[in-house]
């Protein structure tokens, strides 16, 4: 019974583990248009398997609460996720942000022939918001304060970020905010244009707000980190296709994610997403941040994001 107690033991400590019991990697993932989908089709993470005798396995989410929960089960190791998620779980989860692999994504929308042309006039209409739980809603809120207006000034509409684009065409809001690809779907179909972008808003990593994080757990980093190292040269890699040739990646979103083409097209082109080889997480800009978030009381005032910079530094630098 005793044997028999161990080894059960034994196997709980191997599932916790994950990537080590079977160099099987789990990757959090989302359907949107992430780096870390450049890397798999354009073969820099099978070079990594082969390299390492790992395999790769993505596990995809919709959103980033359920992505963080299995980070924290150990049912992934390594993360891509919007910067909320991301910053919320290198705050609380035995995990570390280790890259910043998009910025900006977010935008402020009106119907194209509304009139809207400023913040300001927004004062009296309807705008539709992904609640007070999201960055978006802080972020409404600054553009607002910036334009000399309040919440009060305004009437809220919490709706998933999904529907944004819908509600506007449909013209059962006047404005919405929210991220892509739900701003480039809405740009795409001509049922909206963009008012102010979150890099005009907060810029916080040169003249843009950051969108989309890379994290992973500790003690993955701790038992791979020549593999950690070899990922976050590959999310480099993946950045410096999507600036070099931007059709092909283009196309690799669109055949791994779902996303029409015509939709990332517009991602690209508007600016809406911006895509950098200079993936560090630097401590200024996480302060930043974490500042913005804490305001928002998204963030608890103890919560304090752990970062690690040498992959990405690494990486950069290597080039």
């Amino acid at each position: 019974m005793k044997g028999l107690t161990f080894t059960f033991a034994s196997m709980i400590a191997l599932v916790a583990g994950g990537a080590h019991a079977q160099d099987v990697i789990n990757i959090g993932v989302q359907p949107a248009t992430q780096p870390i989908y450049i890397a798999q089709a354009a073969g820099f993470l099978d070079e990594i398997e082969k390299a390492h005798n790992v395999e790769f396995e993505f596990k995809s989410f919709s959103y980033g609460a359920p992505e963080n929960q299995a980070m924290a089960a150990g049912e992934i190791q390594m993360a891509s996720a919007g910067m909320g998620p991301a910053i919320v779980a290198s705050a609380r989860l035995d995990a570390k942000l280790i890259a910043i692999t998009i910025l900006d994504q977010t935008a402020i929308m009106v119907q194209p022939d509304s009139g809207i042309e400023t913040v300001a006039d927004l004062k009296g209409k309807t705008v539709a918001y992904p609640g007070k739980g999201s960055q978006q809603y802080p972020l409404l809120l600054k553009a607002l304060s910036d334009a000399g207006l309040s919440e009060d000034d305004i009437k809220l509409f919490k709706t998933k970020g999904s529907d944004v684009g819908s509600l506007l065409a449909s013209g059962s809001v006047d404005a919405g905010v929210t991220w892509d690809p739900h701003v480039s779907g809405a740009l795409a179909n001509g049922s909206a244009k963009v008012l102010l972008t979150s890099g005009k808003i907060l810029p916080i990593k040169g003249d843009h707000y950051i969108g989309n994080g890379f994290y992973a757990r500790n003690d993955f980093m701790e038992e791979y980190p020549e593999v950690t190292q070899a990922v976050v040269e590959a999310l480099v890699r993946a950045e410096r296709l999507i600036l070099d040739d931007p059709e092909t990646a283009i196309d690799m979103w669109a055949a791994a994610v779902g996303v029409p083409r015509e939709v990332i097209e517009f991602s690209i082109n508007e600016g809406i997403s911006v895509y950098t080889t200079d993936i560090t997480p630097d401590q200024e800009t996480i302060d930043a941040y974490t500042g913005f978030l804490k305001d928002a009381k998204i963030l608890e005032a103890e919560d304090a994001p752990k970062i690690d910079t040498q992959f990405s530094e690494k990486a950069y630098d290597a080039g």
